[in-house]
């Protein structure tokens, strides 16, 4: 919920407590998520589901009237043309509710962030092996 004293054991958990509609709009999300990213591992963190492969790829959340994606400032930043038609800060965009998530997009995204991590823990390891 969003006072945040809640806590779910699991995405499912989670997702239960919204109204149906909205709860079908985050099975898809998280779906499109799982697909972008087949070896990520999902978890609950910050009170939200989350999806981590060499650290955090994205959170995810719903609130009253918007779904809030938050793929970091670099998903942000990489995406921001393509992002302006919706409300975003410097690591979240805002879906708002009732109205098609873009699915494509999310998925390019998540796909972005893997990358990026996969090179920062690659990159990680070479400096390791330097020393």
């Amino acid at each position: 919920m969003e006072d945040g004293r809640m806590t779910f054991p699991s995405i499912d958990a989670y997702i239960l407590q919204f109204p149906s509609e909205v709860q079908d709009t985050l099975r898809t999300l998280r779906k499109v998520i799982k697909e972008s990213a087949p070896l990520a591992d999902e978890k609950i963190s910050y009170q939200m589901p989350a999806f981590a492969l060499h650290g955090i790829l994205v959170y995810f959340a719903a609130y009253k009237k918007h779904i809030g994606f938050y793929p970091t400032s670099s998903g942000i930043t990489a995406f921001k043309r393509e992002l302006s038609a919706y409300k975003t800060s410097k690591g979240a965009v805002q879906f708002p509710i009732g109205k098609p998530l873009p699915y494509e997009l999310i998925s390019r995204i998540v796909k972005y962030r893997v990358a990026e991590n996969k090179k920062r823990a690659e990159d990680r390891l070479k400096k390791r092996q330097s020393h």
